[in-house]
């Protein structure tokens, strides 16, 4: 499929460049709609342009990081916008960390200001923070109506706008800096530009054929690039209507796709599956449904025969990126048969490479396993403030090495057979044992700790926990589970804790992963 010229017209392809572009073109129509309150896009525009006065006030010079800790909401999307106007670089956190985590992430980035919610699921993240040094932080701004002095409301913000001058921002410019857990433990900001933002996603939206008469419910979360760029980004690209949701409950969302007439629907396979068994669908009327967009290491060809045959999509798709490609580096077509939809995931965009090597990093003929590398316009930079890891990453010759294991075709379809060395997914969250581990050491009767992902029917995969105490501590199951949903977000936390003696390892002291998956 072509790439799509209905943005040609940009003078720049920045975001602010596109919010004003879409403003003009759209005006009064609705661009996003919550339960309480619609934006138009010419709202999108001023409310953004106001925020963004108000925050180059507080200081925010260009390059500047500027952190939201937020579920899907209309005002995170402004936040977002007036981010990028005031030349500023958007840190997203994801709402499922705690305090620990997210004071990790707005260290790293350095970030000055952080819009946050004080009430979400009985949460104040606020709250989450205040025992946890923060030396760069200087403002924290509330999307709720609250009365805490030392933090101000985007209400006020959004008003009216104070004089300042408004930098001008390049294609080449920081727009986001998204963090990434990796397999050493410690997550790691990948640096994202204006131009790749859109680019990337000017082709993903007009290649699954989104366009300005659908109805778009965002489920993945706006801290993931699926949710923010794929989702609020892709659809104001497109002059779509999109419907933020902050929380994923199934019935809710049939009800919704039954009264708004959702028409794009993308989501990780648990959703679809949980749409698929809940009674509801032989009461309500989806049949808006027409785009549907997955991907995992594998999906049931039965999921992608449902979703077209039961649920009505006209057409499913299944894509394969990482935050370090913008997103996206491989796509099927609408046209793909089901078998292909759900055991490949497509080949590569325009102007993007793919090829699989051998552990030698020797090209590997077709039909043969290797590490799967990625070259293109859309590989980042590099890792924030961290060039010893973008070394490791990318090699001289531009290649991104994913450290994911695939099978490429002669056709050049991408068969993903293995994650990242040790990686597993929960519910459509990556999970990474290194981190896990690095939280759990932090227990202070805990000396060794190895985590592996275990099979689990409504999760895909979940956690368990191989632990080693110090001498003479006690500690047992329940209390550790307990301990840790309060120090990491509830996907990462261990289902399951075995208490041994000691961890298998090699000659190198390295534990030997593959031996404890074996006794599970």
């Amino acid at each position: 499929m072509g790439e799509d010229t209905r943005l040609k017209s940009l003078t720049k392809l920045t975001i602010p460049d596109l919010i004003r572009h879409q403003a003009k073109n759209y005006s009064s129509k609705p661009a996003l709609i919550s339960d309480d309150e619609t934006l138009t896009f010419s709202d999108l525009d001023k409310l953004s342009t106001n925020i963004a006065s108000h925050i180059i006030n507080l200081g925010i010079m260009p390059g500047d990081r500027v952190a939201i800790w937020a579920p899907n909401m209309n005002d995170w999307v402004l936040a977002g916008i007036s981010i990028h106007k005031a030349g500023g670089v958007l840190v997203p956190i994801n709402t499922r960390m705690k305090g620990k985590e997210a004071a990790y992430i707005l260290n790293n980035a350095e970030a000055k200001i952080l819009f946050s919610v004080k009430t979400f699921l009985g949460t104040n993240y606020f709250k989450l923070l205040e025992n946890e040094e923060l030396p760069h932080l200087q403002h924290q701004i509330s999307f709720d109506e609250n009365d805490l002095s030392d933090i101000k409301s985007i209400e006020s913000l959004k008003e009216d706008a104070l004089e300042a001058k408004f930098p001008e921002i390049k294609e080449s410019d920081m727009a986001d800096i998204i963090f990434t857990s990796g397999t050493t433990g410690k997550p790691k900001g990948v640096i994202s530009t204006h131009l790749q933002n859109i680019k990337v996603f000017d082709y993903w939206s007009s290649y699954i054929g989104l366009n300005e008469k659908d109805q778009y419910l965002i489920v993945n979360p706006f801290f993931h690039t699926f949710g923010y760029k794929a989702g609020w980004l892709a659809s104001i690209m497109r002059g779509a209507t999109a419907y933020p949701c902050p929380v994923f409950d199934a019935d809710k969302i049939i009800e919704m796709i039954n009264k708004e007439k959702i028409s794009m629907l993308p989501g990780p396979p648990t959703l679809y599956q949980s749409i698929l068994t809940s009674n509801l669908i032989e009461t309500m009327d989806i049949s808006s449904l027409r785009l549907g967009v997955t991907g995992a290491a594998s999906i049931p060809v039965q999921l992608i025969k449902d979703m077209k045959e039961k649920l009505g999509f006209d057409t499913v798709i299944t894509a394969y990126g990482l935050t370090e490609s913008t997103g996206v580096v491989t796509m099927c077509t609408p046209d793909d048969d089901y078998e292909t939809i759900a055991t490949t995931s497509g080949f590569a965009i325009a102007d993007v490479e793919v090829k699989c090597v051998n552990q030698d990093g020797q090209d590997i003929p077709a039909g043969k396993p290797g590490e799967i590398l990625v070259r293109g316009y859309n590989i980042t930079q590099g890792y924030f403030n961290n060039p010893e890891a973008t070394q490791e990453a990318i090699d001289d010759d531009g290649w991104l090495h994913t450290g994911d294991i695939g099978i490429l075709d002669e056709n050049g379809y991408i068969k993903i057979t293995d994650r990242c060395k040790d990686m597993f997914i929960v519910g459509g969250f990556n999970a990474y044992p290194a981190e896990i581990e690095n939280i759990l050491c932090d227990h202070p009767s805990i000396s060794q700790a190895a985590v592996i992902g275990i099979e689990d029917e409504r999760m895909g995969e979940v956690a368990k926990a191989f632990v080693v105490l110090k001498p003479d501590q006690d500690l047992n199951s329940d209390s550790l589970i307990k301990w840790s949903k309060e120090n990491m977000a509830n996907y990462k936390v261990p289902r399951i804790i075995e208490f041994v003696q000691e961890l298998p390892t090699n000659a190198a002291g390295k534990i030997m992963k593959y031996l404890l998956k074996d006794d599970s």
